[in-house]
């Protein structure tokens, strides 16, 4: 509505296509993110993975205000999110590798 585009055209002034890239990274990667802080919750550390995902939603608006004022600024917020990922990816992964030891072992 701010820059009149009307669905669906994906194209137009660079502001909206700065938003509009940023709105679909973010949808990209929140499959990722749910699947990755379910199972670190789950299997590790549900105050860590709660911490996780809070540092994610930080991350996340760092990347989106960052990206829609200028595409070099979404850095900062874009290193923040992997980080985080990368994190809840590893405890996940320590969680299910001690859930298999308790049950197997």
């Amino acid at each position: 509505m701010k820059f009149k585009i009307v669905p669906p055209i994906v194209t137009g002034p660079p502001e909206f296509e700065r938003t509009f890239r940023a709105h679909q990274n973010s949808v990209e990667f929140y499959a990722i993110f749910v699947v990755l802080l379910w199972i670190s919750g789950i299997f590790f550390n549900e105050v860590l993975a709660a911490l996780g995902g809070l540092v994610y939603i930080v991350g996340r608006e760092m990347y989106f205000t960052g990206y829609i004022s200028e595409s070099k600024r979404r850095l900062p917020g874009f290193y923040l999110v992997l980080f985080v990922l990368l994190f809840l990816a590893v405890t996940a992964a320590i969680g299910i590798f001690q859930a298999f030891l308790d049950k197997y072992l």
